[in-house]
């Protein structure tokens, strides 16, 4: 295994659609979504482990998650664990990890991923991987994975790159904002575009050389720190300085703003499981297309209903279609499918409401 392999977990997203399971002492990648018997994390961990040293996989997460972070994988050392002491979004805390990693290893390839994501054909991805590194060590490329889009999905960014290219690896043309559903139709009539998948590879140098260019201020702020990295004094340093940073994406930060930026179509499916009707299209169902988790059922004139409880609960229902029917603890959510986006909002009412306890 290539020991110049690194990646970065991000870990550190409440998951708020996945409301009541997923809540921010609690957030979903710390869950067991589908049933399976490893939570997001642990199954992303392991993934990956498959062509990336163990040792070489660092988890981003914000300083509260720190515990279950050790819980859910005991094999990490405390050198694999970077804690953001304030939510900042993905620009700075990746450029904290590729200090680090450089300072440890000038000559390292990075994947950054998402660490709530689920992939089926998990050798398809490795080759993926393997073939985008081969790629980043000789080039100066910025490389995101795209996802092949099999419906006009309004709920994603898309990536769009040149008709005429033939190679495998193309060249980004634009990154494109999540479009209404006209606009995402004719994506997909053009076939030159894919969904935004948010994992990125990159060598440890290309990827520094892009903060320096486009976002000089931030870096300097980070680099401020390479005396500090990897050694005792470095958690002072974060917590002094980390909160200084601008709330930016990665996205914006970089992919957007460099001309060096290449797309590999993926060659695996792909589900980034942020809503409860995603979720609900990876899972099983009945002969009336519910969707159960843990739950004892039995339902009459109802379907294409997710049902999940935290045991297993007898749960009992008679006329309703297409709904999320959620309970956890104390909080029940009986909630149209059609309206899964609108979980975030309601969850901001309940807070007002009834207090912060229930989110």
């Amino acid at each position: 295994m290539n020991t110049n392999y690194y990646a970065i977990l991000m870990a550190g997203g409440v998951g708020s659609r996945f409301w009541p399971v997923s809540t921010t002492a609690f957030p979903k990648q710390f869950h067991d979504m589908l049933g399976t018997g490893e939570t997001l994390i642990q199954k992303t961990f392991s993934r990956l482990s498959k062509c990336i040293p163990k040792e070489n996989i660092f988890i981003l997460t914000n300083e509260k998650y720190n515990d279950l972070v050790f819980e859910q994988l005991p094999e990490l050392t405390k050198r694999q664990v970077l804690l953001e002491p304030a939510m900042r979004n993905t620009a700075p805390c990746i450029l904290y990890a590729s200090l680090k990693i450089k300072k440890e290893n000038p000559n390292a390839l990075m994947l950054v991923a998402p660490s709530d994501h689920w992939i089926e054909n998990e050798d398809a991805f490795i080759q993926n991987v393997e073939q985008a590194f081969n790629f980043c060590s000789t080039n100066d490329a910025l490389m995101t994975l795209g996802i092949q889009p099999s419906f006009p999905n309004t709920g994603y960014g898309y990536i769009e790159y040149p008709k005429d290219v033939k190679t495998p690896i193309k060249p980004v043309r634009q990154f494109r904002e999540k479009p209404d559903y006209q606009t995402a139709t004719n994506f997909l009539k053009q076939g030159n575009f894919l969904w935004n998948a948010g994992i990125f590879m990159w060598s440890v140098n290309s990827v520094l050389q892009a903060f320096k260019t486009n976002q000089p201020d931030l870096y300097a702020l980070f680099e401020k720190g390479m005396a500090h990295y990897n050694t005792e004094t470095e958690a002072t340093f974060i917590a002094n300085y980390y909160g200084h940073a601008p709330n930016i994406s990665v996205d914006y930060a970089l992919m957007e703003a460099s001309d060096n930026v290449f797309v590999l179509p993926a060659s695996f499916d792909w589900n980034d499981l942020g809503t409860w009707g995603s979720l609900y299209d990876k899972l099983d169902k009945d002969a009336n297309n519910n969707a159960v988790i843990n739950a004892k059922t039995l339902t009459e004139n109802a379907s294409g209903n997710i049902i999940r409880t935290d045991q297993k609960k007898v749960v009992v229902i008679d006329g309703l279609n297409d709904y999320i029917v959620v309970d956890k603890n104390d909080v029940l959510l009986i909630f149209p499918k059609s309206k899964e986006q609108d979980i975030k909002q309601t969850l901001e009412r309940v807070k007002a409401k009834f207090g912060s306890k229930f989110v």
